[in-house]
């Protein structure tokens, strides 16, 4: 999420992350981020679902994002988590790495 609207993006900075984008640099991007575990309100029959929400609040980093979205590249992350102003417990926060850890694809499927 970014801080900016990207129409605050300095065009000549987009475009030097670009060029070093096409050299093979992956650059970093820094973002404070929260966790929250939510369940509904009412229980519906004995669906326990849990919705989890890690969003990532965007610091620095807004130049090179846009250049790696034009240019169809990555970025790294390097994410801050706030764990006390997250909506979720110590037992979700210590999930939270074996869960990053797993290919995409099954992240999805699990429950």
């Amino acid at each position: 999420m970014p801080m900016v609207p990207p129409a605050w993006n300095e065009r000549e900075r987009v475009e030097e992350y670009l060029a070093l984008m096409e050299q093979g640099t992956v650059p970093t991007a820094v973002a404070i981020s929260t966790l929250d575990v939510c369940q509904p309100a009412i229980a519906f029959g004995d669906d326990p679902s849990e919705h989890w929400g890690l969003t990532h609040f965007l610091l620095d980093g807004h130049h090179k994002l846009e250049a790696a979205a034009a240019a169809g590249r990555t970025v790294r992350l390097l994410s801050l988590l706030a764990l006390g102003e997250s909506l979720s417990g110590s037992d979700h926060q210590a999930r939270l790495r074996a869960l990053r850890a797993q290919p995409r694809s099954t992240r999805a499927a699990r429950s």
